[in-house]
């Protein structure tokens, strides 16, 4: 699709809308973006980076300083309830963070370096896949392109509803938190629901342990040892009920501002697990899934957003804690001078991963605007 102008921006995003594709599976969001770089003539087009990936790279005659830009590729398992035109065509699949948005910026702005060339240097303009399961970062950093190429700087925006249309949230060190999911599964012994005695149930260790796990949380924002932790999912025995249940499990998500944090609070819980089924004889697992390391937003690759900010006449928030939400993109940050920026997506916009969520088009040009404005001050 050629892309001339923000009518067509819109409409290219809208298609991507309409045809989700969940992580790990991006073969057609990843074809569509290639197809559509090669009309901006990028020095090079790679695809299937850690899956689906894709990266246009541009190269200016001169040499300098590379910069990394990434948006995102996936989708999410959320039936969609809105009814305009553009909705999911797919049962229980959508894009219900905005992943469809990111991806039009980047388009927009190869748009922008092909109608105005960089000076000197190297672009890389990356389309992850499997953000939303934390394992298209890992899988990227893995590639060649990145080992070779090292990027000076690394940046990537994030929509944040909740923030006037266009405003620009950002702030020093972390930006988001360390996240991770975990499942701890117990095993006892099956009995007789007439003789609960004669097996080992673990319907009094689940009960303990979502007490005491959830008793390590400090969930004050002003708390240096700031934690979250969420009971997603439990489950005892099964709808038998001459049964009493030989085994259960219990699933968490975790969240600290930082990795040293986290690791703290996965040890804490670790003992409480292993005391706890010590005490009522009970084998267990536990199983850790959905890593996001914390987004830590590097000082000069910050003043570069703020600089872009006030050139362009955006209006700036210096946000005072992080955001609670994971972002994988805290790999990059971990690697290279890096740097997240929330783009607000309006104050009464539907919170994120909600059913009625979309990316509202108006903060397009924003975020190519601010991704631009950003190359040229690296690239001048």
């Amino acid at each position: 699709m050629k892309i001339h102008g923000l009518k067509d921006l819109i409409e290219f995003r809208k298609e991507l809308h309409k045809h989700p594709e969940l992580s790990g599976y991006e073969v057609k969001t990843a074809k569509k973006i290639s197809e559509t770089l090669k009309y901006f003539n990028p020095s090079q087009i790679i695809t299937q980076l850690g899956g689906f990936g894709v990266a246009a790279i541009f190269e200016a005659d001169k040499e300098g300083p590379t910069s990394l830009y990434r948006a995102e590729l996936d989708a999410l398992p959320i039936r969609e309830i809105n009814t305009f035109d553009h909705a999911s065509e797919y049962d229980n699949i959508s894009h219900k963070c905005g992943h469809d948005g990111h991806s039009t910026i980047l388009i927009g702005l190869a748009r922008e370096i092909y109608n105005h060339p960089i000076s000197s240097g190297k672009v890389i303009l990356l389309f992850q896949p499997a953000e939303e399961i934390g394992t298209g970062a890992k899988a990227i950093l893995k590639e060649p392109l990145l080992l070779e190429k090292k990027p000076d700087f690394a940046f990537a925006l994030h929509n944040v509803p909740g923030f006037d249309i266009g405003q620009i949230i950002c702030r020093e060190n972390t930006f988001t938190p360390s996240v991770i999911s975990l499942a701890i599964t117990l095993t006892g012994k099956t009995s007789h629901a007439a003789e609960p005695d004669k097996g080992i149930n673990p319907d009094l260790a689940i009960s303990e342990l979502i007490q005491r796990i959830k008793g390590l949380s400090n969930p004050e924002e002003t708390n240096p040892n700031f934690s979250t932790i969420a009971t997603v999912y439990s489950r005892i025995g099964s709808k038998d009920y001459g049964i009493s249940a030989g085994d259960g499990e219990v699933h968490f998500t975790l969240r600290c501002w930082t990795t040293t944090q986290l690791e703290h609070l996965k040890n804490h819980l670790i003992t409480i697990v292993k005391k706890t089924c010590h005490i009522y004889k009970l084998n267990y697992t536990i199983q850790w899934f959905d890593e996001f390391l914390s987004n830590n937003n590097h000082p000069e690759a910050v003043s570069h957003i703020k600089e872009a900010a006030n050139t362009l006449g955006f209006s700036y928030v210096n946000k005072q804690f992080p955001f609670k939400w994971g972002e994988d993109f805290g790999l990059f940050t971990q690697k290279f001078k890096g740097a997240m920026f929330g783009l607000g997506a309006g104050q009464n916009a539907p919170a994120l991963h909600n059913p009625d969520y979309d990316f509202p088009d108006e903060i397009i040009t924003h975020g190519i605007n601010m991704f631009h404005q950003i190359i040229k001050q690296i690239h001048a």
